[in-house]
């Protein structure tokens, strides 16, 4: 079972969005010793608590400090840019990091309505579109325009040997048609989604048409995960990332995850206590064999290709940790 990474580029308490950047290069320095896959760093713009509102620059400085895990964006919020300058850029991360790079694409705002608008003030109609824009986008990054094209005759230099590998990420039947209708890979994030997903995966597999260079369909299932040596301490190191959602959700968390002490101190109204029940539904929180078994258990469910996992934590240390304690019990290495 392959696993990989997501990251949110969280901000901790206390922290600058500086030094959470250079924890996720740390990160995924750590996911490649450990035999993570791949890489992925997600984009938000303007967004309390998350520091990365530009993958593509946070990928070259992650693909210069790495050397052999795939790295990617999760994802390339599509409706804000226009589709040659997305394949010029990661077609030179192509070209810089070969055989290495992701492109995963979302739909997302990815922020607030008044961000959307100072991104692009037709996001909606961009929506509406990204049918077309995907498809257009993968012509570029194939240089397989038709002859007749208006753009037949550009390229998104520079060309890569290997082209980055394209993907879907979304939550809904909509994305998962999407990618099959392109025949490219697709990736669910089950840890944000209230909708029905081993049928949405299914409906894609089901739907893939091969085209260009995936000649069968590729799944992955993006779950959050909070590990540690004890079931005890991973509960506990989960409710600073539980509460952040909460005050997330009440416009607050502008300071970052909170830590545990923070977390311990705050109480919980009935309400919240609540929504964080439904919260940790969704996660896998627990010790190296538990997270495991119920890994495996939602691979199995969803017929996945691949787990990636997103984990927030206040400590950047305590985050690594909980991947290397993973890592360890899929590999059979002794954690210590």
């Amino acid at each position: 079972m392959n696993l990989s990474i997501l990251d949110q580029a969280p901000i901790s308490s206390g922290k600058t969005a500086g030094e959470a950047l250079q924890a996720s290069i740390k990160l995924a320095q750590a996911g490649e010793a450990f035999g993570y896959k791949r890489y992925w760093i997600a984009e938000h713009h303007d967004f309390s608590g998350l520091s990365c509102s530009a993958p593509e620059v946070m990928l070259a400085a992650i693909g210069a400090n790495t050397s052999n895990i795939r790295i990617g964006a999760g994802a390339i919020l599509l409706p804000h840019y226009k589709p040659y300058k997305v394949a010029e850029v990661f077609n030179m991360l192509a070209t810089l990091y070969p055989g290495r790079m992701d492109l995963g694409i979302g739909r997302a705002p990815g922020g607030s309505a008044e961000v959307t608008m100072a991104l692009s003030n037709n996001f909606l109609q961009q929506v509406y579109k990204l049918p077309e824009s995907v498809q257009e986008l993968f012509q570029f990054l194939h240089h397989d325009f038709p002859d007749d094209h208006m753009y037949a005759n550009i390229s998104a230099a520079p060309l890569p040997t290997t082209p980055p590998q394209p993907w879907i990420l979304g939550t809904s039947g909509k994305s998962a048609k999407l990618a099959a209708d392109q025949g490219v890979a697709y990736a669910f994030g089950h840890f944000m989604s209230d909708n029905e997903g081993p049928e949405i995966v299914k409906s894609y597999v089901d739907h893939f048409k091969a085209r260009r260079t995936l000649k069968k369909p590729q799944t992955i299932i993006a779950v959050s995960v909070v590990c540690a040596e004890t079931t005890g301490k991973a509960e506990e190191l989960a409710t600073s990332s539980l509460l952040w959602k909460i005050q997330l959700g009440k416009g607050e968390g502008k300071e970052g995850v909170p830590s545990i002490e923070e977390a311990k101190n705050y109480t919980f109204t009935d309400e919240e206590l609540t929504v964080t029940s439904k919260m940790k539904q969704k996660m896998i929180i627990g010790n190296p064999q538990d997270v495991k078994e119920q890994l495996m258990e939602l691979q199995l469910i969803y017929a996945a290709d691949e787990i990636m996992i997103v984990t927030i934590t206040h400590s950047y240390e305590e985050r690594i940790r909980s991947y290397e304690l993973i890592a360890n019990e899929y590999s059979g290495r002794k954690n210590l």
